[in-house]
C-alpha cells in the first residue's frame, strides 16, 4: 500500500483542487474539490460521489450520506459524529487524524483504505467488506465488525478495545502489530487471523469460554 500523503500539497491532484462552495447535495457529484474548515450539520448527501477530493478540518454532525462514494479521497482531521454512512463505498482513500463516533457504516465497502492516528468509537461496520485496509496507531473502541468480511487487513500500533467479531469472516488479517487486542464477542471469528504469542495468552480466557473449556489451577 502506498505511503499516505502527509500534507495537502503532497496529493497528486493538489494543483487541480477547487474550493467546495455551497452545501452537499443528494446524488451530488464532486470532482477535485477541497473542503477546508467546514462544518456540515445534518447534511443530506446520500448517493453523492466524491472523486479526487480533499477534506481538511471538517466536521460532519449527523447527516445522511448513505451510499455515498469516496474515490481517491484524502481526509485530514475530519470528524464524523452520528453520521449515516451505511452502504457507502471507499476506494484508495486516506483518513488521517480523524474521528468517527456513533457512525452507522453497515454494509459499507472499503478497498485500499488507510486510517492513521484515528479514533473510532462505536462504529457499526456490520456486514461491511474491508479489503486491503490498514489501521495504523488508531483506537478502535466498541467497533462492530459482526458479519463483516475482512481481507488483508492490519492494525499496526492500534488499540482494539471491545471489538465485536461475531459472524465475521477473516482472511489474511494481521493482528500481530496491535498495541492491545480486546474482543468483546465473536473470538471464534479470529480463524483466518494471525496473532502473536502474547496475544494468544491474552485471549486464552476468551478462547476457553468460546470452547466451553473450564480451566482450573489443579
Amino acid at each position: 500500500m502506498p505511503a499516505v500523503p502527509r500534507e495537502l500539497a503532497d496529493l497528486p491532484y493538489a494543483g487541480h483542487l477547487e474550493p467546495l462552495r455551497g452545501e452537499l447535495e443528494t446524488e451530488g457529484v464532486y470532482d477535485t474539490v477541497h473542503a477546508g474548515e467546514r462544518e456540515f450539520v445534518d447534511a443530506r448527501a446520500g448517493g453523492a460521489r466524491f472523486v479526487e477530493c480533499a477534506f481538511t478540518s471538517v466536521a460532519f454532525e449527523g447527516g445522511l450520506m448513505r451510499r455515498a462514494r469516496f474515490t481517491d479521497v484524502w481526509c485530514h482531521t475530519v470528524r464524523w459524529v452520528g453520521t449515516d454512512l451505511a452502504e457507502s463505498g471507499w476506494m484508495d482513500a486516506s483518513v488521517v487524524s480523524g474521528m468517527l463516533a456513533g457512525v452507522q457504516a453497515f454494509g459499507a465497502t472499503l478497498r485500499r483504505v488507510t486510517f492513521s492516528h484515528c479514533k473510532l468509537d462505536s462504529v457499526n461496520w456490520r456486514s461491511a467488506a474491508l479489503r486491503e485496509v490498514s489501521f495504523t496507531d488508531c483506537l478502535l473502541r466498541d467497533v462492530d465488525f459482526g458479519e463483516a468480511t475482512l481481507t488483508d487487513v492490519s492494525f499496526p500500533g492500534s488499540t482494539l478495545d471491545g471489538v465485536r467479531l461475531r459472524g465475521a469472516r477473516l482472511s489474511k488479517v494481521d493482528l500481530r502489530g496491535a498495541a492491545a487486542l480486546g474482543v468483546a464477542d465473536g473470538v471464534e471469528a479470529l480463524r483466518g487471523a494471525t496473532i502473536d504469542h502474547g496475544q494468544l495468552f491474552d485471549l486464552a480466557p476468551a478462547f476457553a469460554q468460546a470452547l466451553g473449556v473450564t480451566v482450573t489451577s489443579r
